[in-house]
């Protein structure tokens, strides 16, 4: 379950579904708050259907979606065009939408995407160096990470963000947004394959590697690093369909 530390999960945008939605906003009612963009609504189903809690099959309701976000079926169905766009809604003709299935091409192409960027990036941290600083709040996240414990979900954020660092430290900010768009599906199957994952200790002793090729400035042992990291998501992925054939 390869990496990275990034965004941390979205704040909770309406009632669970089966409670009673907040109340758009009104002039001079106070404590009201205004009904969630088609950007919020999109990033709260986005992480859900990543971290599994929307898993592959559900049925989403734009009716029911805009009861528990408060809000119109405009955005809700904005958000809903945007997932379809990433390949996490699947639109049926006569029976709706629903949450993708996993398939393992596009797993491929997001883990293959994922490292022949990653290791350019890595490569070009290395030529250049990390500043004293960036270097230090890399060697914070590896601590951040090592007190993440069992907590799954906390680590893959810190794992995320450990990796957009070298590209933010060197400039190349877009590049991650690229591999964060393109990394969906991968990352579908990191939480997926939570219990049997590579233990985070040697995780860590992975990153560690990668920042450690960086701070000597050896390109070579950086690519060496990410490769590295990258294959455990090989080592989890081809039995996954057995053992979860509903959701393939």
């Amino acid at each position: 379950m390869p990496d990275d530390m990034a965004s941390s999960p979205p704040p909770a945008l309406g009632p669970a579904p089966g409670t009673a939605p907040t109340s758009p906003s009104r002039p001079g009612v106070l404590g009201s708050s205004p009904p969630p963009t088609t950007r919020a609504i999109y990033a709260a189903l986005r992480r859900e259907i990543v971290t599994l809690a929307l898993m592959p099959g559900t049925k989403l309701s734009e009716n029911e979606l805009s009861l528990r976000f408060g809000t119109s079926r405009g955005p809700v169905r904005e958000a809903l065009i945007r997932l379809g766009e990433d390949g996490l809604i699947e639109v049926l003709p006569q029976r709706g939408s629903f949450v993708g299935r996993l398939s393992l091409p596009a797993i491929e192409r997001a883990r293959f995407v994922r490292e022949a960027l990653e290791i350019a990036v890595v490569r070009r941290a290395a030529e250049l160096g990390l500043s004293p600083g960036q270097g230090r709040r890399a060697e914070a996240s590896l601590d951040a990470q090592g007190e993440a414990g069992i907590d799954a979900e906390h680590f893959i954020d810190l794992d995320d963000a450990f990796h957009a660092g070298f590209a933010e430290g060197i400039g190349l900010g877009g590049v991650w947004a690229i591999i964060e768009r393109e990394k969906t599906q991968f990352d579908r199957i990191r939480f997926l394959s939570l219990p049997a994952a590579t233990p985070i200790d040697v995780l860590i002793d992975q990153h560690r590697a990668i920042l450690r090729a960086v701070l000597d400035r050896d390109p070579a042992a950086g690519e060496r690093a990410v490769r590295d990291h990258m294959a455990e998501v090989l080592k989890i992925v081809s039995d996954l369909p057995t053992r979860h054939p509903d959701l393939f």
